[in-house]
């Protein structure tokens, strides 16, 4: 894999994981208590062999930035011309931000030549799945395709979402649509349709002659699945390749958790006793940055006060943690997190470093880094109250508390209101 660039667009806004992207890119919010979500993107090129790799950010990319440079530059070796570069909007060939995903690749172009690659492999920085890029990169190569198309089956509501394919007998792909309402599905299954995961393997010359063509074009979007793929179906040999997942579980693991509920439940699934990510597959691992912290503690069994009790049920508590007399079901709890006596903690995600003060009651919650929850407060039972509170209410029923927020001050306020 030598003669291939890797090219990861991870500078996304993830507006609908507001408040959780105010002071981050969406590839950096955490996901499973250790990990970021570019973990996974990261980990499946590093699996697949790929030690060329390109990060563009855009948006708040500080926190991604360093976590990369902390967790993942101990990886590769500059001597033996290995990289991971992260790489901001420079302007080298134009003022403005990225206009589209074909367009981030094209302003960074000259960063791409000077590698000389004969293939380019272009992945987004903020989907979770396991995948061996280097079997889509043979089978490129096996077809003498000019670009080869990461393909996913989904629902046709699902597909609403995505560039939807139709293909013929051998997989060359023959019709495309970015986002139609009404996608179409595959031939002879009606219940699904053939979408585009993002996942892109072009020949480097190719790819660099498109994108200058399109460059030129003022009515393009510049973007890949609105106009660089349609635009050549027809006259290029385009190839879709299935979606291989290496998570070895019955159903194939693929998820975009672009929105608050969907963020949370692909969380919550992982403290389940089998679990649909597994993160444990010492065939497929999973790296990350990992804190130099002790281990986790858990003190207190009930037997100095009645109801005083640290453990933790259906969990995962990551490195650093106490559970200080208070009990955790079905939560994730981040690394350096301290839950105090007679707390309780249910189907939550607590971030690096929150403190939940005594005889507090969390439930269905996602609470952000360094937050601080006064004693006595009580959390997910009263959405009206959590609204009122300047909290952020997901259309599930999920309360998110953003880093920074202030809640000692809202809960005293309203408490004095009450009094």
């Amino acid at each position: 894999m030598q003669n291939v660039l890797s090219v990861i667009l991870a500078g996304g806004k993830g507006s609908r994981l507001e408040p959780l992207t105010r002071d981050r890119a969406k590839p950096a919010v955490p996901f499973g208590g250790v990990y970021r979500i570019i973990d996974f993107a990261l980990s499946n090129c590093l699996n697949s062999g790929l030690r060329h790799i390109q990060l563009l950010t855009q948006y708040k990319g500080q926190s991604l930035d360093r976590h990369v440079n902390v967790g993942w530059q101990r990886y590769f070796c500059r001597e033996l011309g290995e990289f991971i570069d992260v790489i901001p909007p420079q302007q080298r060939i134009d003022e403005q931000w990225y206009q589209g995903t074909a367009d981030a690749v094209y302003q960074n172009i000259y960063a791409m030549e000077k590698h000389r690659p004969d293939y380019v492999l272009i992945l987004a920085g903020d989907h979770i799945y396991k995948m061996n890029y280097a079997s889509m990169i043979d089978y490129h190569i096996e077809n003498g395709a000019d670009l080869t198309i990461g393909a996913l089956r989904v629902s046709p509501e699902e597909a609403k979402a995505f560039g939807v394919m139709q293909v013929d007998t051998d997989q060359r792909v023959i019709g495309f649509e970015e986002k139609s309402p009404t996608p179409k599905t595959i031939p002879g299954d009606a219940e699904h349709c053939l979408a585009s995961m993002g996942i892109y393997v072009f020949n480097a010359h190719f790819l660099f002659e498109q994108l200058c063509q399109d460059a030129t074009r003022r009515e393009s979007a510049h973007d890949f699945g609105k106009n660089i793929i349609p635009s050549i179906i027809d006259s290029q040999r385009v190839f879709a390749f299935p979606f291989r997942d290496e998570n070895r579980k019955q159903d194939a693991y693929w998820r975009d958790v672009g929105t608050l509920d969907a963020y949370f439940e692909a969380n919550m699934d992982l403290v389940h006793v089998d679990p649909l990510l597994n993160l444990y597959d010492r065939d497929w691992p999973l790296r990350t940055y990992q804190p130099n912290v002790p281990p986790p503690k858990f003190v207190f069994a009930g037997n100095a006060e009645e109801g005083r009790r640290g453990c933790a049920l259906d969990s995962i508590v990551c490195g650093g943690s106490i559970i200080s007399g208070g009990e955790v079901e079905r939560s994730i709890i981040g690394p350096e997190v301290r839950i105090n006596s007679f707390c309780h903690v249910e189907d939550s995600i607590l971030f690096e470093g929150v403190n939940i003060g005594r005889h507090s009651r969390i439930r269905r919650a996602i609470i952000d880094k360094g937050v601080h929850i006064p004693p006595g407060t009580e959390i997910g039972f009263d959405l009206e109250m959590d609204r009122r509170r300047g909290f952020t209410i997901s259309s599930g029923g999920v309360v998110v508390i953003a880093k920074g927020d202030a809640v000692e001050s809202m809960v005293r306020a309203e408490r004095e209101h009450v009094a």
